[in-house]
């Protein structure tokens, strides 16, 4: 698989229903091996396995969250102190408080650093520097 916005995120960002600027967005550090991403089907967080999300962010902070061209950046994110599973994939989604409604937005499978073995320490996502940053619409 490659790095893909999952069908149900792209259409809440076209209906106005995410708001990557505004909304409470955070991350998911996820066990592949638990978990086989769908992104026609997944649409909310509660259809990954509990099993496979090793680890979750805090929400990213909204002053660095930016929307330029289509392009979403933000500053780089830390799981702290994580224990688990090796993890293979990021999984972006917007945090409503509900895993039945909180939206998936992007699969993230192929970046430098994954797969990754928690050791107990902290781990921190370094957000690609070119042109696409962390995803493009």
């Amino acid at each position: 698989m490659a790095n893909a916005l999952y069908a149900h995120g792209r259409n809440e960002f076209l209906v106005g229903d995410l708001d990557w600027l505004v909304n409470d967005i955070r991350m998911v550090l996820m066990d592949a091996d638990d978990h086989t991403t769908d992104q026609a089907a997944d649409d909310n967080l509660d259809d990954i396995l509990a099993a496979a999300r090793v680890a979750t962010s805090l929400t990213f902070p909204t002053g660095t969250r930016t929307a330029v061209a289509g392009v979403a950046d933000a500053a780089d994110v830390t799981f702290s102190s994580v224990t688990g599973d090796v993890s293979e994939e990021l999984v972006i989604y917007y945090h409503t408080g509900a895993e039945t409604t909180s939206t998936l937005v992007v699969n993230i499978d192929t970046a430098t650093g994954l797969a990754v073995t928690p050791n107990g320490g902290d781990i921190t996502v370094q957000w690609d520097s070119g042109a696409n940053k962390i995803f493009k619409l």
